[in-house]
């Protein structure tokens, strides 16, 4: 069995704790049952489609950029330009 903690919202722990009063169980209790129920409810949600299969490239349409400012878009200065002026 795992130890863990977790952090409950008032209302909700003092329902918890009614519940484990009333039926002479411990609050562990309470929290183990209803997980228990909540994972018969909620079963694992089957995969749309296998990992395997990689997605296939979209169409993003031609580059509008013309290729003499490609240098420009990727490191956002013209080739040969400093970024910071310097001592002369």
């Amino acid at each position: 069995m795992i130890k863990t903690k977790i952090q409950l919202p008032d209302e909700p722990y003092r329902e918890a704790q009614r519940v484990a009063w009333e039926r002479e169980i411990s609050l562990a209790e309470v929290v183990r049952r209803g997980l228990e129920y909540i994972v018969r409810v909620y079963p694992p949600v089957p995969s749309q489609a296998p990992e395997s299969i990689p997605l296939r490239p979209m169409s993003l349409g031609s580059f509008l950029a013309p290729v003499e400012d490609w240098r420009l878009l990727g490191v956002g200065r013209p080739s040969g330009r400093p970024t910071q002026q310097g001592p002369t």
